[in-house]
């Protein structure tokens, strides 16, 4: 929809909304501007037309984003890859490698497939542009500031950690990267969604008045469980089903449901101050379901006294919902289905009704653009605190505690293992009947 046919619900915009709005919904709507400017002003390592890239973490999420990545304008090639297992990386390959409009974009010999726990080390030295990480979570940090330190360009999924010292590791890698002139993408495709942008831009224009409560959902079912199998270690046996173990994947509250957070962190240009919440386990309990919550509920509160409501549950049998929503002086808007209502008036104010394009592609298209124009984008800062309003979300229903953001943030607690390496020994672990303990709120401590 053109300015001109938009309704009429625009106000003021305070000159510090007005530049946040400008840095976080300019890059969709340019993308297709950048993806046409000369190549010549190439960022890249290589200092030519192609982008040499590293898949780094082979599952399901880091196969589709390779395939996004080699979908790009320009000339790109996948030249290495590495992962824990070499299972892993061999069904990605093989994966990518039968569709046809991908062949000639993968050259991944033998001597540039690495497996290991030290694997990512190898890959980022085997001549990459730019690095994707898609491992669990828990790794992120750790290979993000590897990344940056070796000046490669960054796709990392989301979440970008699993507790405050990996954020902390993150923001400043982030800042690293901006210092260098890297490009830094956050697996967070909401904000390059065109329906999410063009409903974000009305809301921030005042379509809906002053927005004093949002509500974020992401009920639905247990995406998969891997079972133990005869003999296997713990360490193997917790990456192989790293979704229930909170060092690993940070729970769901932050593997999930940081997407519907952080659509109203983008919405608000800000992060919460404090929190509350409470949550447990009341189904999806057994041997191979770790340690993670099953529901979670957060009040979170920002500083200009508006509140998110939040939740998250993976209880069969109940009301589903994976949906964002606002309230304002003037309407309300289901953000996710990109409708506008206004009080008083019968039938939607405004819906968008426009092309969609599929976000996951979007996303790789702005960052690939952006390194060929020679202007990087960087969301390592948006990424890092949107994964850290969700970790405050967890410490709340962990603890039973209103916890504030600053001291969440500056949390010295770690939930790795001292040591990564199929040998060593994960903090969490079954008891006599193989059950592990989950927190108990008013008893858990998490700041």
């Amino acid at each position: 929809m053109s300015e001109a046919s938009r309704p009429n619900m625009t106000r003021p915009v305070s000159p510090s909304r007005r530049d946040f709005i400008k840095g976080s919904t300019a890059l969709a709507i340019g993308s297709a501007v950048a993806g046409s400017l000369s190549l010549a002003r190439s960022a890249h390592a290589a200092g030519d037309d192609e982008i040499k890239i590293a898949l780094i973490g082979c599952g399901g999420r880091g196969t589709g984003a390779a395939n996004q990545a080699l979908s790009t304008a320009g000339k790109v090639k996948l030249i290495a890859m590495a992962d824990a297992y070499q299972d892993r990386l061999e069904g990605s390959l093989k994966t990518l490698s039968k569709q046809e409009n991908l062949k000639d974009k993968i050259d991944v010999p033998e001597d540039r497939k690495f497996v290991g726990f030290d694997a990512y080390q190898k890959a980022l030295a085997a001549g990459p542009d730019l690095v994707i990480l898609a491992t669990p979570p828990g790794f992120r940090p750790i290979h993000f500031q590897a990344a940056v330190a070796a000046n490669k360009h960054v796709f990392m999924e989301k979440p970008v950690a699993t507790d405050a010292p990996g954020v902390r590791k993150v923001l400043a890698a982030a800042a690293e990267a901006k210092q260098k002139n890297l490009a830094v993408g956050v697996g967070l495709q909401r904000r390059h969604e065109i329906k999410y942008i063009e409903t974000i831009k009305r809301l921030q224009d005042g379509a809906i008045g002053d927005i004093m409560t949002t509500r974020v959902y992401w009920n639905g079912s247990t995406p998969w469980v891997k079972s133990r199998e005869p003999g296997q270690g713990e360490m193997d046996y917790q990456m192989r089903n790293w979704y229930y173990f909170t060092w690993i994947c940070g729970d769901h509250i932050v593997e999930q449901h940081i997407h519907n957070m952080d659509v109203v962190n983008w919405l608000k240009g800000a992060y919460p101050i404090k929190a509350n919440g409470m949550g447990g386990c009341q189904v999806r309990k057994g041997k191979d379901y770790g340690e993670t919550f099953d529901h979670h509920a957060v009040e979170f509160e920002y500083a200009d006294g508006s509140r998110m409501f939040s939740q998250c549950r993976h209880i069969p049998g109940c009301w589903n919902s994976v949906s964002e929503h606002a309230q304002g002086t003037k309407g309300s808007a289901t953000i996710s289905d990109a409708t506008i209502q206004l009080d008083g008036k019968y039938g939607f104010a405004w819906h968008y009704s426009g092309k969609k394009p599929d976000p996951y592609q979007v996303e790789h298209d702005d960052l690939f653009a952006s390194i060929r124009s020679g202007n990087p984008i960087n969301e390592g800062e948006s990424g890092a605190k949107s994964t850290m309003t969700a970790i405050l979300g967890r410490m709340c229903t962990y603890s039973g505690k209103e916890i504030a953001w600053n001291d969440a943030i500056n949390s010295e607690i770690s939930l790795l293992p001292d040591q990564l390496s199929f040998e060593a020994t994960p903090k969490s672990l079954p008891d006599a009947s193989g059950l592990y303990q989950l927190a108990v709120p008013g008893l858990t401590k998490v700041v």
